[in-house]
């Protein structure tokens, strides 16, 4: 089998790996050539496809406020940027904001955020319980102290119409998409020399991308890496409300469920209380015993209507966890320099796409994050201590 060679390898196809393949692909500075190692080339299992996919800039750290924000404004152009052959991509951008919701006890906390992120230039308002009772007259607020409440850039929209028009885009503009399973990473010193597939094949490389998704500790794993990312499962449930809820935002419940609009249905979730284990999961079975515990019974008390929904149908998919501060791992390795991660987003990967793929193209190109300043999420902040930790996971 004769071996193949391509000036980057990219593992993982979905949204961050095919948002890198077509910031690459369409950079005029870049004339080199790209493949894609994808290993589920039906996207059955990829967190993107499974996300609930919406993009807010309410965090707790600026970084995530501007990658998200420049991925907003991304999303915004995506129609032109992404079209093929005169073809608009069309990703259902629907800008409709977040509600953040506190407890008297919660409410230090939110209030810190919203000064973080209106220092940055973020359109959020801080609410108290009257202006939120004007606005969601639907909505039960007997133990909710205040809301902070995102005003634009703010919103939801089709994950996979997304991923799937980078891939799209990327192919169109000369990059090469190949099935198959990293099984091996060959390093020559302090370089990767390439990757060798489930097949048997050997690709060489002059750089690799780590976008693997909730597999991206196990990829990091054949380099000799330590990476701190692993799978961990989350459940969305699919319900429907005979009572209309009018003007619903993404609303985040002072319980930690979530719950959006998706057409005329809705969409919720919880993550797992610490008192649940949480560990490495690569399977997609449900456990309905969240839902039941905590979801239905934290909608059915913020929003009195929702007591009387109907579950329509249910997904589980795969965060890629950084259980070391829940926060992206970007840029190059700080002795391997051409190994890239684009890793560790804990839930919030799908809206950071656009920018994500930015930044890790500029790096290879231009050997600098350009797009936005994404430093703090180095590599390196391991080694040297210093977490950056997100208040605002979901």
């Amino acid at each position: 089998m004769a071996e193949k060679s391509y000036d980057i390898v990219i593992v993982g196809g979905a949204g961050v790996g095919s948002s890198t393949a077509y910031h690459l692909m369409s950079d005029p500075d870049f004339n080199g050539s790209v493949a894609v190692i994808e290993r589920d080339p039906g996207y059955a299992g990829a967190a993107s496809a499974l996300s609930v996919a919406a993009i807010r800039q309410q965090y707790s750290t600026p970084a995530n406020i501007a990658l998200s924000g420049w991925s907003f404004d991304f999303m915004k152009q995506s129609g032109e940027l992404l079209a093929v052959d005169g073809e608009r991509a069309e990703i259902g951008l629907v800008e409709s904001g977040y509600l953040f919701l506190a407890s008297d006890e919660g409410l230090p906390v939110l209030q810190s955020n919203h000064e973080i992120q209106k220092s940055v230039g973020a359109t959020v308002e801080l609410l108290d319980r009257d202006a939120l009772a004007a606005r969601f007259p639907w909505m039960n607020l007997e133990d909710v102290a205040a809301g902070s409440m995102g005003t634009d850039r703010e919103g939801w929209f089709d994950g996979w119409s997304l991923f799937q028009s980078f891939r799209r885009k990327a192919i169109s503009l000369g990059a090469k998409y190949i099935k198959g399973a990293v099984t091996g990473i060959e390093r020559d010193g302090a370089r990767i020399a390439g990757v060798t597939l489930d097949n048997g094949e050997r690709i060489a490389c002059g750089a690799l991308v780590n976008a693997a998704g909730p597999w991206a500790g196990d990829v990091a794993a054949l380099a000799g890496v330590d990476l701190p990312v692993r799978p961990r499962k989350r459940f969305v449930h699919v319900i429907d409300c005979r009572t209309p809820i009018p003007d619903c935002p993404m609303v985040i419940d002072s319980s930690g469920a979530y719950f959006r609009p998706e057409g005329a249905t809705y969409l919720t979730g919880i993550s797992p209380p610490k008192d649940r284990p949480d560990g490495d999961c690569y399977d997609f079975e449900m456990d309905w015993s969240l839902f039941e515990e905590f979801v239905w019974p934290a909608l059915a008390h913020r929003v009195p209507a929702f007591e009387a929904i109907k579950p329509l149908s249910a997904w589980a998919g795969l965060y890629d966890y950084n259980t070391a501060d829940q926060n992206a791992i970007l840029g190059p390795h700080t002795e391997i320099r051409n190994l890239l991660f684009a890793n560790g987003f804990s839930g919030h990967g799908m809206q950071q796409t656009p920018a994500v793929g930015r930044v890790t193209a500029d790096w290879i190109i231009h050997g600098e994050a350009r797009a936005v300043d994404v430093s703090v999420f180095g590599y390196e902040r391991f080694a040297e201590g210093r977490l950056v930790k997100e208040v605002n996971v979901i």
